[in-house]
């Protein structure tokens, strides 16, 4: 293939060759899919639905959530289209448009988490000016910017990447489309171009990674100097769930972009692959509602028939 002009269609790694490990992997992708559209919606309702929520930590929660429903489901249905039909194609522009939302809604999470992280130290080091520094308008402002922000980063990369012209073939050793993937097919030095727009993105992922760890230092100072032990406990349940999806999310996107050469296979990159870009949408869930008890608690006015209620409908029948 000379040029990008020609190709039609970018074939993507399959996670097996033989046609029952292929269903094998539809369905675990399927109950994944499922298990996060039912955490992150019903984290999304009860928010929602709750006026006791109706706060900035909860309000950017629910922005994480509607991310992370967004993230896994710009890759998980195609996964799962390709092991269900046995295919591995993906056509030129559904691979943009795969590429530019899976960037977008995750770059605009990981503003969110430092967003998250500076309401926490706010909550905790500056409680008596939290209504001031964290209300409804700046709170608005604080998730437009991420959202927008997002957007125009996920657009920069794409429109770069697929700039590019490509004559390596149209093979992608990988299950979705994403840069490093692309790159490889170049054959142009402009592919530098986009490297820049990477070095850039990577400079500022870098000062968001400093800004979480600084306000975290804070609020572990803050914390170890409240004198009552339940005190402690209880800014320190506030935090341990997004400190909890922090570390997910940047450990698995170091290993898989700064590993080791010795460690690199197209299997493993696989695997990798799946980790940072599935196991977190549909985890996070589990760890927003694992500490948080008005977050439960809602849950269990939302969903009213929980295991006790359940219990006592099915003995009220026997009556």
């Amino acid at each position: 293939m000379s040029n990008s002009s020609s190709i039609r269609q970018f074939l993507l790694l399959a996670f097996a060759d033989r046609r029952e490990l292929q269903l094998l992997h539809f369905w675990l992708f399927l109950g994944i899919y499922l298990a996060a559209l039912l955490g992150n919606g019903l984290i999304i309702t009860t928010i929602a639905c709750d006026h006791h929520l109706h706060t900035p930590m909860y309000f950017f929660l629910l922005n994480l959530s509607l991310l992370d429903l967004g993230s896994i489901s710009t890759t998980l249905p195609k996964a799962m289209a390709n092991s269900l039909g046995n295919n591995t194609d993906i056509s030129y522009k559904a691979c943009a448009a795969q590429l530019l939302f899976l960037l977008f809604f995750i770059t605009a999470e990981f503003y969110f988490l430092t967003i998250i992280s500076y309401d926490r130290y706010v909550a905790i080091c500056k409680p008596l000016h939290y209504g001031t520094l964290l209300g409804s308008r700046a709170c608005v402002h604080m998730a437009a910017a991420a959202w927008g922000t997002g957007f125009l980063t996920a657009l920069l990369h794409t429109a770069n990447t697929f700039s590019l012209p490509l004559c390596q073939g149209n093979a992608l050793d990988q299950f979705f489309c994403e840069i490093p993937q692309i790159l490889k097919l170049s054959c142009s030095h402009s592919y530098l171009r986009e490297l820049g727009v990477l070095l850039v993105s990577v400079c500022l992922s870098f000062g968001c990674f400093v800004f979480i760890v600084v306000s975290y230092v804070e609020i572990f100072r803050a914390v170890l100097r409240i004198p009552s032990e339940q005190g402690r406990h209880k800014a320190f349940s506030t935090c341990l769930p997004h400190l909890a999806v922090v570390s997910l999310f940047i450990s698995t996107a170091i290993f898989a972009y700064l590993k080791p050469p010795s460690v690199f296979s197209p299997s493993m990159d696989l695997v990798v692959s799946f980790l940072y870009s599935v196991v977190p949408p549909a985890v996070n869930p589990l760890i927003y509602s694992m500490r948080n008890q008005e977050l439960k608690g809602s849950l269990c006015k939302i969903i009213p028939l929980t295991s006790f209620n359940n219990e006592k409908f099915i003995t009220d029948l026997h009556k």
